[in-house]
């Protein structure tokens, strides 16, 4: 897969699954830039993905449009359709039946890459172009690297064998717990995507044992953040260009941008400016926002200084040159005295929030404690009186902090500063409104008068 289709696609499926349907074919073409055309062509190589992946899938479903495909159910959650597309990232067709010819053909013994061509040639359809032993040796390289398979001991020529010990020195109740243990992983931490690849090895692994689907799905999750798993594609390219100290660049569109994307015109009759904008930047740090589920990238720009970026709006990114490593270290050493107050990126000036919090009542477990404990970071939480207490702490600007106030709704008092009491007031109010009687005003006609 090209990597503009790949960055396509990704805006394409964060929209759908936003909006479940809700624009059609023209408005959803407007949005992400591309035209009307591209979208028709883009939904039907993503159902094709779907659908030869998703092995479940009936032929009654192949007529459903794409937003009926992506819209998430309680009962279907345990799967997150969104990863259908990590699982065809970057593969041609060529490669992905090369390589399961080779996996196939190392499961039982120990081979070299002049046997495993031998093999590829045998068993690879005729209509597709016979690999050479250059492209072997380069797929041999690419399974070693990702653990899949292990070069054995001895000389030349090498022998290759499939890297299954996990599997094979395990007993079935075993690999059921460690299937347990993955699923509960990757469903609440993050980053999860190499947890749900794992996960459904495993489920395959075991399959044989435990045929029975509810063996493998004891637990359903609620997915409430589509874009996570999304944006999970970039995440490993900048954590790669972090590590070795390299710049990125990358075309942007902002979340208040009316457009999230816009397609490479190499037609010059038919090139437009693009609604995004470049960027070179050194990243310094990934940040993931568990209150709204986005993952953000901290960079320093030249004359722009430290920068932020949401990664859902990122596009083309590539790795360039690298810097020096007292560079990098000097960089990381500003950003970290910047951000020392941040209660997650935000870089206004400091101020310092004092909030009273109480207790619930009829001796129930204090949560509201509890949770104020977990997710308040460097705030001191001092007890005040039999049924409150109060928390503060110093954050660059109350913008990101005030969310997490309000969540605590009637538990929770904003004292200081007094600006940022003043719009909570301002939004409870607003949203005492929405709760009034809409029929308080209504006068009923003697027929309409209700027995």
């Amino acid at each position: 897969m090209a990597k503009e289709s790949f960055d396509k696609e990704i805006q394409f499926l964060r929209m759908l699954s936003l909006t479940s349907g809700a624009y059609n074919r023209k408005q959803y073409a407007e949005r992400l830039g591309i035209s009307v055309h591209t979208f028709d062509k883009t939904q039907r190589r993503l159902k094709e993905i779907m659908q030869t992946v998703a092995d479940q899938r009936t032929g009654s479903e192949q007529n459903k449009e794409m937003a009926e495909l992506v819209r998430f159910q309680y009962g279907e959650s345990a799967e997150p359709m969104l990863l259908f597309l990590f699982r065809a990232k970057s593969m041609k067709e060529t490669e992905v039946q090369r390589l399961s010819v080779l996996l196939h053909t190392l499961q039982d013994q120990a081979l070299t890459a002049m046997e495993l061509l031998d093999a590829c040639c045998a068993e690879l359809p005729e209509e597709l172009a016979l690999p050479d032993e250059k492209t072997i040796r380069s797929d041999l390289k690419y399974l070693e690297e990702v653990g899949v398979i292990r070069k054995e001991p001895g000389g030349r020529p090498y022998r290759y064998l499939l890297q299954q010990d996990v599997l094979t020195g395990l007993t079935v109740e075993e690999q059921l717990e460690l299937y347990d243990f993955v699923d509960i992983m990757a469903n609440t931490q993050v980053p999860s995507v190499q947890g749900y690849l794992l996960r459904d090895s495993l489920k395959k692994a075991i399959a044989a044992s435990y045929p029975q689907e509810e063996a493998t799905e004891p637990f359903i999750y609620k997915y409430h953040y589509y874009s996570r798993i999304l944006d999970e594609a970039h995440l490993y390219t900048l954590l790669s260009a972090i590590r070795q100290r390299k710049h990125v660049q990358f075309l942007y569109y902002s979340p208040k941008k009316p457009s999230s994307y816009s397609s490479q015109n190499t037609n010059p009759r038919f090139e437009r400016e693009a609604g995004g904008r470049s960027n070179r930047i050194v990243p310094l740090e990934v940040v993931y926002d568990h209150q709204y589920g986005r993952w953000y990238v901290i960079g320093y720009q030249g004359r722009r200084g430290f920068v932020k970026f949401r990664m859902e709006g990122i596009t083309q990114l590539e790795e360039q040159d690298s810097i020096e490593e007292e560079y990098m270290l000097e960089l990381k050493q500003q950003w970290a005295e910047i951000s020392r107050y941040s209660w997650l990126v935000d870089t206004g000036n400091t101020v310092t929030v004092q909030a009273r919090f109480f207790h619930p009542r009829d001796g129930q477990r204090n949560f509201i404690l509890d949770r104020v404990r977990l997710q308040g970071q460097w705030g001191t939480i001092t007890p005040e009186t039999e049924h409150t207490f109060l928390y503060e702490i110093q954050v660059n600007g109350t913008t990101e902090i005030k969310p997490w106030l309000r969540s605590f709704g009637s538990s929770c008092e904003v004292i200081a500063p007094q600006r940022l009491r003043q719009e909570m007031i301002k939004e409870w109010k607003e949203i005492a409104q929405y709760y009034e009687s809409v029929r308080e005003d209504v006068q009923l006609s003697d027929d309409d008068e209700i027995e």
